[in-house]
């Protein structure tokens, strides 16, 4: 099943996310210890279009239980940086 996460940054994290953004790059090359794969994900930004004020990720995985626990593994919600997490179920129709 695929779900999106959308998680919007708290105000003021981009020196945060900045500084975390190694680690957070690290944890995502490997995601198999918690059952999920990444189909796509990255920044959001503001209408800018290059301040990063989230992420998103579009997550295959068996359940939502694997990408809660994927989730919150991540550095980036360790260092506090999201302060809105959704995980909702997605049905792919194009692309």
């Amino acid at each position: 099943m695929l779900f999106a996460i959308h998680a919007l940054d708290r105000a003021g994290a981009l020196p945060t996310r900045l500084a975390n953004y190694d680690a957070h790059k690290a944890f995502l090359s490997d995601t198999s210890r918690f059952g999920v794969k990444i189909v796509m994900s990255g920044p959001l930004v503001s209408d800018d279009g290059q301040t990063m004020i989230g992420s998103l990720f579009l997550i295959e995985a068996p359940g939502r239980s694997e990408v809660e626990a994927f989730n919150r593994a991540d550095p980036f919600a360790a260092a506090g940086i999201w302060d809105k997490v959704t995980i909702t179920g997605f049905l792919r129709r194009q692309g």
